[in-house]
């Protein structure tokens, strides 16, 4: 669960913390006040999308600290990300936001958006006021009953998306065939003369490599020749201040002093050593200038052999190991060729079994799509009566378009309802109104909640429009789900308010001449008075009080009831 938000320097945010409990965590204040911005820093510290006008004015960046603390579920499947919490369970997600950059961190290390993303799906999830507004998008209604069917239907739309590609692939592999047997020959015959061109070079990977050494090596012989006997005179002893020469003069004197002083005697050991080494170079550079000759013949035929290479490596691209992978390919395509009605049965043999695979994949989709919609819409009908919609019925139309597979199948998934008696069920989209929709919205949420392990549910104003029995409707409903989840909620419905088993105010105030944003635990008569005022007293009466006490009360009594 989301125990501690902390906020600096965000928006008209100085600096806040907010200590959120287990159950029903509500947020409320005046329009304005910055309830939004409280969820937005959660969103934001979460990976989304940020820019540098969240920054306090005058401040040179903002800060969100979110500190989770997590159940073993969760630690294990953070350890599957390779991310681990402290050992008391607990997790902190950072997000530092400055002109020009912005960083993230989880527990002190610095990670991309993309991994507090990640972390945030598995962690939290956030319903904002416009959530309704994918009820009305068709497309998505065929991920809301999979997210529902759950088990096997993700293991056969994982195996009719590879199916899918491979039948791409052969469709386009058929397209390249062609159907012009003039063109065909002309191919064949190209194939055929490229494929004897590099077979006859006899190409090895490396060679090419070693012929360049070679080739340099026979180009600069005489260079090396010349150098090598150079070297060979300089430390020899034939001219008269070689290495050789002095190396042996020098001896000669040390000589004089062997005998007479143990340490010069070392000397002389050691630069014995040094004549007996430079002997040894000697003997050997004058054997290998000796070796050294131009070999003509040699020389034209590496030579020539690279030139060769290198035109098959300008020809056919690449390296030496390119070109040899390019030869198999090209066999293939020639056998492709000339066996052309033999392969061009055998790909419409193997299209007509993947399409055949696909349509058995597809057709499984559906039949567990089937089941899965009557057991939603039964669960959709219970949960929508419970928000206060006596005479709904609602249905979830599976119909299969053989013609028209895609990724996710080839069902045509739609949701049909009728909120009134006696009128016929039409989409969704064409029957709900915006305050009507955030209750539908609820009630998917209800039903997806318990399947969701996500523990923190957080809510963005999405009572709009709702008033009267059916607050009470949908205060009830949060009440049942914070049984299983954390959840956050900003309101301004005092049945909703009610239901909280902790209650924030969020109000703004005046500070040193600046604008701030202030957020309060409320406890005992502070939370009574705060639910009189969204009871809509502009006065703290006996009345307005009594009034948010019986609320109050008969919160209490359905929490009882129900824990």
């Amino acid at each position: 669960m989301l125990e501690n938000l902390h906020v600096k320097n965000l928006a008209l945010i100085k600096e806040e913390d907010i200590a959120f409990k287990e159950g029903f965590n509500v947020l409320t204040g005046e329009t304005g006040a910055g309830k939004s911005v409280v969820i937005g820093s959660i969103d934001l510290a979460l990976g989304g999308r940020a820019n540098t006008d969240v920054i306090r004015s005058g401040e040179e960046y903002a800060l969100i600290e979110l500190t989770f603390l997590l159940n073993e579920r969760e630690v294990s499947a953070l350890k599957e990300m390779d991310i681990y919490p402290e050992e008391d369970g607990r997790l902190i997600l950072s997000r530092r936001i400055s002109k020009g950059k912005s960083v993230c961190r989880i527990n002190g290390e610095t990670v991309g958006t993309s991994q507090a993303k990640a972390l945030g799906q598995l962690l939290l999830n956030i319903y904002g006021q416009h959530e309704h507004q994918g009820l009305l998008k068709k497309s998505t209604y065929s991920d809301m009953l999979d997210e529902y069917a759950g088990g096997d239907i993700g293991t056969l739309k994982s195996g009719l998306k590879a199916l899918n590609l491979e039948y791409r692939e052969l469709l386009k592999e058929k397209e390249g065939l062609g159907s012009d047997e003039a063109l065909r020959k002309r191919e064949a015959e190209l194939l055929s003369f490229e494929i004897e061109e590099i077979e006859n070079a006899d190409l090895r990977e490396g060679e090419d490599e070693e012929l360049f050494l070679r080739h340099r090596f026979l180009s600069n012989v005489q260079r090396i020749k010349e150098a090598a006997s150079e070297a060979y005179s300089l430390t020899g002893y034939e001219a008269e201040f070689s290495a050789g020469t002095l190396i042996g003069r020098a001896l000669g004197v040390l000589r004089q002093a062997e005998g007479l002083d143990d340490k010069a005697s070392s000397f002389t050991i050691e630069l014995s050593q040094i004549e007996a080494l430079l002997n040894d170079f000697n003997r050997s550079l004058s054997d290998y200038a000796d070796g050294l000759s131009f070999d003509g013949e040699e020389y034209a035929n590496t030579d020539e052999r690279l030139r060769e290479i290198n035109r098959l490596k300008d020809k056919y691209g690449g390296e030496i190991k390119d070109i040899i992978s390019l030869l198999d390919e090209k066999r293939k395509e020639l056998l492709k060729l000339e066996n052309f009605e033999e392969y061009a049965a055998d790909i419409e043999k193997r299209l007509a079994r993947i399409n055949s695979e696909r349509h058995d994949k597809c057709a499984g989709i559906s039949a567990l799509r089937k089941e899965a919609a009557l057991k939603l819409s039964n669960r959709l009908v219970t949960e929508m009566r419970s928000l206060n919609f006596n005479d709904v019925r609602l249905e979830i139309s599976v119909c299969p378009d053989e013609e028209n597979i895609s990724d996710d199948g080839f069902d045509d998934v739609e949701f049909l309802i009728s909120l009134n008696t006696g009128e016929e069920l039409k989409p969704m989209q064409n029957v709900a109104s915006g305050g009507e929709l955030s209750r539908i919205m609820l009630a998917f949420k209800s039903v997806f909640a318990s399947k969701d392990d996500v523990s923190t549910l957080v809510f963005d104003e999405i009572d709009t429009g709702i008033s009267g029995i059916t607050a009470y409707k949908v205060s009830e409903m949060m009440g049942r789900l914070s049984k299983e989840h954390q959840l956050i909620c900003i309101t301004h419905l005092p049945q909703i308010a009610a239901m909280a088993d902790s209650h924030y105010l969020i109000e703004k105030s005046i500070a040193n001449g600046r604008t701030v944003t202030n957020i309060e635990a409320l406890s005992g008569d502070g939370a009574l008075n705060e639910l009189a005022r969204l009871l809509g007293s502009d006065e703290l009466s006996e009345a307005s009080l009594n009034n948010a006490k019986e609320l109050k009360e008969k919160a209490l009594i359905f929490k009882k009831g129900e824990r």
